[in-house]
């Protein structure tokens, strides 16, 4: 397969190598749509786009193109609690009832912010059954978590919160600020930085978003996945990509996932953590604030994904082999996330490095897609540092 389409942007000499491999992609149909960006102690030494945004490849991906970037979202939605600690509004130790005191039923009296933060809360999805189309209702969501017991005891393991982190914290965002976490992330985040990232997307927008490209089907499940087993129970409801292209999805509010950006808006607003407390520089966190991410919270196989995972407050971490992130990256001071389908984030604080990735076509594999490590290994070859 060939392709006309180029990738357009800035790219400093020593990463061409990253943008062969977009190309490549491109080329050969593996990738459809994409932009790539990596910052460099704030300087934007990669930003790249190019590709096609349709399956018949006939309309460009162009600079403004967004998508909807999935669980990439939770990175946005935990600066949005980091930008509130900065503000010494709450404490990632305060009890989540503390302001939001509902949420104290059924035995959550003791949860605390950390907990949500690292989907260790036991409240990781919904006791009564969900319909795709009930998460647009942002305050029955809500309401349900409150009353509901958690799984497991908070605090002792970690069962990835796909849906309801976002609602969770979301909460605690408009009690603390009367604002809706959509409105919290343009007014405070987006709005300040000037990054084109919005949680939902206004409908003047939409003509430049890029529809996603579902992945192939997975076949019949593995056993840790049969329909009655814990790792299905955490699937309530189970998204689709076709939904995540309607309006509805467009229009709601999950603050777990219907972000929409591009890899340089992401970059943009995820440098505010790599770049914490940089001399001379005035940023929306402190270098305290952001060391609060790498304090442990969880270490193990993780309830819902039946994968070896490490979270700090808000984001994932690295481990020492012991984790799935840990064969594409190198050891350090760094935490990240990415979204189903194959986008991703990363947050190199040891090495002032941000590195954002934004795409159309989906893939099954994960964390971590096979291009993602290519593109990954080639970032870090330009900077001379090794991956295990």
């Amino acid at each position: 397969m060939t392709s006309t389409a180029q990738f357009h942007g800035r790219c400093d000499p020593k990463f061409e190598a990253v943008r062969g491999l977009l190309q490549k992609f491109v080329d050969s149909g593996d990738e459809l749509g994409a932009s790539l960006a990596v910052n460099v102690d704030g300087d934007d030494v990669v930003d790249l786009w190019g590709g096609y945004v349709d399956a018949d490849r006939t309309l460009p991906w162009n600079e403004d193109t967004i998508a909807t970037v999935f669980s990439n979202t939770k990175n946005v939605t935990s600066l949005a609690i980091l930008i509130l600690v900065e503000r010494k509004l709450l404490s990632v130790n305060d009890k989540v009832a503390k302001y939001w005191p509902e949420f104290a039923a059924n035995g959550k009296e003791d949860v605390e912010i950390r907990h949500l933060l690292s989907h260790t809360s036991g409240v990781g999805a919904w006791d009564d059954p969900m319909a795709l189309e009930a998460l647009c209702d942002t305050q029955e969501c809500t309401a349900k978590l409150a009353k509901q017991a958690p799984w497991w005891t908070p605090g002792t393991a970690s069962g990835y919160h796909s849906l309801t982190f976002g609602y969770l914290l979301g909460e605690i965002v408009r009690r603390i600020t009367g604002l809706s976490l959509k409105e919290f992330i343009r007014t405070n985040i987006a709005s300040p930085l000037g990054a084109d990232f919005q949680l939902g997307a206004v409908e003047e927008d939409w003509p430049r978003i890029s529809n996603m490209i579902p992945p192939p089907p997975r076949g019949e499940l593995p056993p840790a996945m049969e329909p009655d087993s814990i790792p299905m129970k955490f699937m309530n409801p189970l998204p689709t990509v076709e939904f995540a292209n309607t309006p509805a999805w467009r229009q709601a509010e999950i603050g777990a996932a219907n972000g929409f950006g591009n890899a340089r808006s992401l970059a943009r607003i995820l440098s505010e953590v790599t770049l914490a407390g940089k001399e001379g520089r005035k940023g929306l966190l402190s270098k305290q604030t952001v060391d609060l991410i790498f304090n442990e919270q969880s270490r193990g196989p993780d309830v819902a994904l039946g994968i070896p995972l490490r979270f700090g407050v808000g984001f994932a971490l690295t481990g020492d082999g012991d984790t799935s992130l840990d064969d594409f990256l190198p050891s350090g001071k760094l935490c990240l996330w990415g979204g189903w389908g194959g986008s991703m984030a990363i947050m190199d604080v040891e090495r002032g490095v941000t590195i954002t990735y934004v795409m159309n076509k989906m893939s099954n594999e994960g964390p971590g897609t096979s291009l993602v490590k290519a593109y990954i290994k080639a970032i870090y070859e330009a900077l001379g540092v090794s991956i295990n």
